[in-house]
């Protein structure tokens, strides 16, 4: 039976339209599942939850996300907290994680972690930019 079906035009061409946009459809899923192989990523680290807490607090008071990395973030990715596209298991564990559970956002409505993440290097607000 199968075989028979592509052979009619409307179930062959209903097979090979369903089956293109069926297959981006897969694929977006997949990538959606997997979450990707990379994100671009942006983060505030601070080594005290206290100081992490205050951050979050400007994030929710309506302030860009680069502008509270600027003024909070203590590592080298202080200009905006921006890291750029990092790949899977180039990140510490719950960092890593967090990141590929992230939806996509942007700076002026960033999605980020809340509450922080918590790794060896101290605590993370993060959101993603993008994903491949």
């Amino acid at each position: 039976m199968p075989p028979k079906k592509p052979e009619k035009g409307k179930a062959a061409g209903a097979k090979s339209g369903g089956g293109k946009s069926g297959g981006d459809a897969k694929e977006s899923a997949g990538k959606e599942k997997k979450g990707g192989t990379a994100v671009k990523v942006r983060h505030i680290l601070c080594e005290k939850q206290s100081k992490c807490l205050e951050a979050l607090e400007k994030l929710k008071a309506g302030q860009k996300f680069p502008d509270v990395a600027a003024a909070y973030s203590e590592d080298k990715a202080r200009q905006g907290g921006d890291l750029g596209w990092m790949t899977r298991g180039s990140m510490v564990g719950p960092f890593q994680d967090a990141a590929f559970a992230l939806p996509i956002s942007t700076v002026n409505s960033p999605v980020y972690t809340d509450p922080p993440i918590k790794t060896k290097f101290g605590y993370h607000i993060i959101m993603v930019e993008g994903k491949k």
